[in-house]
């Protein structure tokens, strides 16, 4: 059996190499436009601000390994052109000599990933505008990077965006990021993502959201970027992160169909609609976990795994892609923000219906230095209670709280699953109650009817028709309250019932939710009928309606039964 492989990196990488685990006698030839063939293009943002230093960390594998471990004939610097599906024959030009020639195949992976999106803008050619995508392009930038430069322009606030822009503030630039969406990181949802925001601001980073570049300028030397709401930047280079779109244009010329989003259309064995042709990695459409709809994934994990079954089922193993849920983390300087499943935009986008829940644990056991409160969002089925997203962001255990929400996603937890899951404690690594029981402890509580949650998106319209009462401390409320709030402090309640009105909603808010649940637990039980508490509390409001609590700054962990003590101490009482 003869395989060919088109493209390296994680897909065609991973497809060779388990090709070779699994028939030693096979022929497998990588065909590889660039000239690195295996390289860690996750990595490339920090080799420019040096945090990866050595260069040749980034190369996972070069021709020659590949050739000495697996026998692979590796062939970087060959573009494929063409393919003849009847002939089963693929025509190769070395683009060091410019000869053609043509290869066949008994089995072709295709892995030509995806190709950075440059808009067509007047000056888009300008020298100092750059894309970030693989070795030479990071070298490129690199190179412009000198003593005398000061300033940078990103385009674009996704993930490479964001990287890009933290490493360049790392190398001492001022760094503008303009994002055409009103918010950074499209792939969490809005109130989620600007805990983030704040804290790039507070990392100098200047935002520029709901706009974007019309147009670029030579200006003595520098580029001049004009935007869409008239604002007008001038920096040293500019790097263009608005995207990717999937590589496909090889597979369509040669009559493989591309799905609504416009990547190659697989079955669950990563083929074609010709039986000898495979697609894996970024330039593949698969089905989402949550939605079910086709969704394009530029991600290292799902194209390692569609690598992997590729393989497996050309050397004759019956093995299957199921779908992809998205899970993504993201570093920004001191924080890290990321999500798995669907997004809350994403259930609105598909009408499935959800509920939600908004907590604020800490990453370990308070009492153990180094840990601050993280912002946790919950969604899940409004009748079983099964899992069908999650986001985190803060700056202590986020990842571990990302990765086991993925796994109970995968598994098809739900969040009374979550009250149960046994999860590694001790002080330095997190809590006896970790912050996924509490996830799941807030979802049950919400589904068994314990308490009925209200929402920063609820102020003013809905809670206008009630009374907002604050169950803070004193200092707390002095501090910053809701406008029009009523002030009764949790200690104080139960004496002060007759204060409250009884005839219309009551909207109760703490700091994170828990007092607030607290209050209503406690006039739910006293003969108020329509009792509802800010899940979240003040944290998630100020993630929405900008508030003293906007910082980006680390926040003071949250205790049970403690809030009162540790409010007093956070603010000097």
């Amino acid at each position: 059996m003869k395989l060919v492989v088109v493209g390296g990196v994680a897909g065609g990488a991973s497809a060779a190499a388990r090709a070779r685990r699994l028939d030693e006698q096979a022929e497998i030839v990588v065909l590889e436009r660039d000239h690195y063939v295996s390289y860690a293009n996750c990595g490339l943002p920090y080799h420019i601000s040096g945090v990866i230093a050595d260069r040749d960390k980034l190369l996972v594998q070069t021709p020659e390994k590949l050739k000495q471990n697996l026998n692979l004939d590796v062939r970087t610097g060959h573009e494929v052109t063409a393919i003849d599906r009847e002939a089963k024959l693929v025509q190769v030009r070395n683009l060091d000599t410019g000869e053609t020639y043509t290869e066949s195949y008994d089995k072709l992976v295709l892995s030509l990933g995806a190709v950075p999106i440059r808009p067509r803008l007047p000056g888009i050619d300008h020298p100092s505008i750059f894309v970030l995508r693989n070795i030479p392009d990071m070298d490129a930038i690199m190179a412009k990077l000198g003593p005398d430069t000061q300033r940078a322009i990103v385009i674009g606030g996704g993930y490479i965006g964001v990287e890009v822009a933290e490493n360049l503030v790392h190398r001492g630039l001022k760094v503008h990021v303009v994002e055409m969406m009103d918010q950074i990181m499209a792939t969490l949802d809005a109130e989620m993502s600007r805990d983030l925001q704040y804290h790039m601001a507070d990392h100098g980073v200047l935002l520029h959201l709901g706009t974007a570049a019309a147009s670029f300028t030579d200006v003595e030397g520098k580029i001049q970027a004009n935007l869409s709401n008239g604002e007008v930047l001038t920096a040293d280079l500019v790097v263009m992160a608005v995207g990717v779109r999937p590589n496909t244009e090889l597979a369509k010329t040669a009559g493989l169909p591309v799905g609504p989003r416009g990547g190659l259309v697989t079955d669950k064995h990563m083929r074609t609609i010709d039986p000898d042709i495979y697609a894996v990695g970024d330039m593949v459409e698969t089905e989402h976990t949550i939605t079910g709809e086709p969704m394009l994934a530029a991600l290292a994990g799902p194209a390692n795994r569609q690598g992997r079954i590729a393989a497996d089922n050309i050397c004759g193993r019956n093995s299957t892609y199921s779908t992809t849920q998205g899970t993504a983390i993201v570093k920004l300087f001191d924080m890290a923000g990321g999500g798995t499943g669907a997004s809350e935009r994403m259930l609105r986008q598909a009408n499935i219906p959800y509920r939600k829940v908004y907590l604020h644990p800490s990453g370990h056991a308070t009492y153990y230095p180094g840990t601050t409160a993280m912002h946790l969002k919950v969604l899940f089925a409004p009748g079983d209670g099964k899992l069908l997203g999650a986001q985190v962001v803060g700056f202590d255990g986020i990842d571990k709280r990302i990765d086991v929400l993925a796994t109970a996603i995968r598994a098809g937890l739900t969040v009374y699953d979550l009250e149960h899951l046994e999860l590694s404690y001790a002080p330095p690594f997190g809590s006896a109650k970790d912050a996924v029981n509490m996830a799941g402890f807030l979802g049950a509580n919400l589904l068994r009817g314990d308490y009925l949650p209200w929402y920063p998106e609820d102020y003013p319209e809905k809670t206008n028709l009630g009374t907002i009462v604050d169950v803070r401390t004193q200092a707390e409320y002095e501090e910053w309250h809701i406008p029009g709030a009523f002030h009764i402090p949790l200690d104080t309640l139960r004496d002060r019932l007759s204060e409250i009105p009884a005839d219309s909603p009551v909207f109760v808010y703490c700091r994170v939710g828990f007092r607030g649940y607290m209050a209503a637990r406690i006039l739910m039980q006293s003969g108020f009928d329509h009792v509802f508490n800010l899940s979240g509390g003040a944290l998630t409001f100020s993630s929405v309606h900008p508030t003293v609590y906007s910082t980006g700054k680390a926040r003071y962990p949250f205790v049970a039964h403690a809030e009162d003590h540790m409010a007093e101490q956070a603010l000097g009482m």
